[in-house]
């Protein structure tokens, strides 16, 4: 699992890399973002990748890989919602906010790590689009709950959902990286 694990932190060094950048250009914006608008960004982006997937056609040249970091990243501005809440104003500068990012990284790592050990790596015998319709569902997963207050009566909650849909991304980078 050493490879995995190597492999997962660079991916999410280019991840990291790219909010981080974001955040110099445009601040903590972000911060002001409802979970539901969060969870849209990401809906959004992975119905763009289904329809990669699905079309021979595209009219914008930008690929998978863009989109699924952009989940990797929604989702980690969403785990910081969560603990933080809804900020009026942006409120962190860059070194906060990317303090903020490695840790959702590091829980959210060391549950794939957990998961991977007992799943045997599974994941590395799945097709992109499996991951692709995971995560489609983790989405719908959340909507429903935001629907219902954040309440859930036997089920993970809104967070086990996100690190999920980010370690499908990961993985689903991963894949493509093997595949080129």
């Amino acid at each position: 699992m050493s490879n995995t694990s190597q492999q997962y932190d660079a991916i999410i060094a280019i991840c990291r890399d790219l909010y981080s950048k974001k955040m110099k250009d445009y601040g903590s914006a972000w911060r002001i973002l409802r979970l539901p608008s969060l969870t849209d960004q990401i809906f959004i982006k992975a119905q763009r990748i289904r329809s990669l997937q699905e079309n021979e056609v595209r009219k914008v040249d930008e690929g998978e890989a863009s989109e699924f970091i952009g989940i990797i990243n929604y989702s980690i501005m969403a785990l910081i919602q969560l603990d933080k809440g809804v900020a009026d104003q942006p409120d962190l500068d860059v070194e906060e906010a990317v303090k903020l990012y490695d840790e959702k990284v590091q829980l959210t790592k060391d549950l794939m790590e957990a998961k991977n050990h007992d799943y045997g790596e599974a994941w590395r015998d799945m097709r992109v689009s499996s991951l692709t319709d995971l995560i489609l569902q983790k989405i719908l997963r959340v909507k429903q709950i935001e629907d219902n207050k954040g309440k859930t009566l036997v089920s993970e909650g809104i967070d086990a959902n996100y690190q999920d849909m980010i370690n499908y991304s990961v993985f689903a980078l991963i894949l493509l990286g093997n595949n080129k």
